[in-house]
């Protein structure tokens, strides 16, 4: 009783008000604006007002895996758009199901906008023996992840059991067993950009989700090619919004 309400709790501190959705896509639509200045100092900017952004500059783990329909899927498939990827598995009693809400709060706020199909959502089993295909299938209606832009990807046959948790680890999650034989590892959602760079993760689930569509639109806009007009007010009343 006490996990389900923790759970429950969690989820309450996760829904954002109609209020704060409508700000986030203003946001995202701003920053698209905010094209005069470089991804470096958005990075800056948002290393100062969000204690849970990392930003990275390499390129990404690539992999090729499968959907719940047996459709081979990889990174590759993707160049072009923004990827926003985390690690998660279908049994995982807590943590999981509010990262994968998190997500959709996200993925909502992107859909509401020109971004829709410039960002792709993936979500990776760690527990492919056990997240069968009509799992997969299931797992996005039940947590409010919307199917035309997110995508939930096991192993392909032939590869070995722990070929995700290895992909995991590429991406810097460590792995551990609790007593009750569930997974541990880090929550972390990682963004990937049009050409296959890992250029960010957000740590667990307190992050300010305004900051990571903020940050997903400026890839989407090149803005980490520096221009001129250093002075734009639209920039700076868009870091005041931070």
């Amino acid at each position: 009783m006490a996990q389900a309400r923790a759970v429950e709790s969690g989820r309450e501190e996760l829904k954002l008000p109609t209020r704060t959705l409508a700000l986030a896509v203003a946001l995202a639509a701003m920053a698209a604006a905010a094209s005069a200045h470089s991804l470096h100092e958005l990075e800056t900017a948002l290393g100062d007002r969000e204690k849970y952004f990392q930003a990275i500059d390499k390129d990404a783990p690539i992999f090729s895996l499968q959907d719940s329909e047996g459709r081979a899927v990889s990174l590759a498939d993707f160049r072009g758009k923004v990827v926003v990827l985390h690690f998660i598995y279908a049994s995982c009693p807590d943590i999981c199901p509010l990262h994968s809400e998190r997500i959709a709060e996200i993925q909502k706020m992107v859909n509401q906008s020109a971004m829709k199909e410039r960002v792709q959502f993936i979500s990776i089993t760690t527990d492919p023996a056990n997240d069968r295909p009509e799992i997969l299938r299931d797992y996005g209606p039940a947590h409010g992840l919307d199917s035309a832009n997110w995508v939930f990807l096991t192993t392909r046959p032939g590869q070995a059991e722990d070929t995700t948790r290895k992909l995991a680890e590429q991406f810097g999650h460590r792995f551990e067993k609790a007593e009750d034989g569930f997974q541990t590892h880090g929550i972390v959602t990682h963004v990937i950009d049009k050409e296959g760079r890992w250029r960010a993760n957000f740590y667990g689930l307190k992050f300010e989700p305004t900051n990571l569509v903020i940050f997903v639109s400026a890839l989407i806009n090149d803005i980490e090619k520096p221009h001129e007009h250093p002075g734009s007010p639209l920039w700076e009343k868009l870091r005041r919004l931070f």
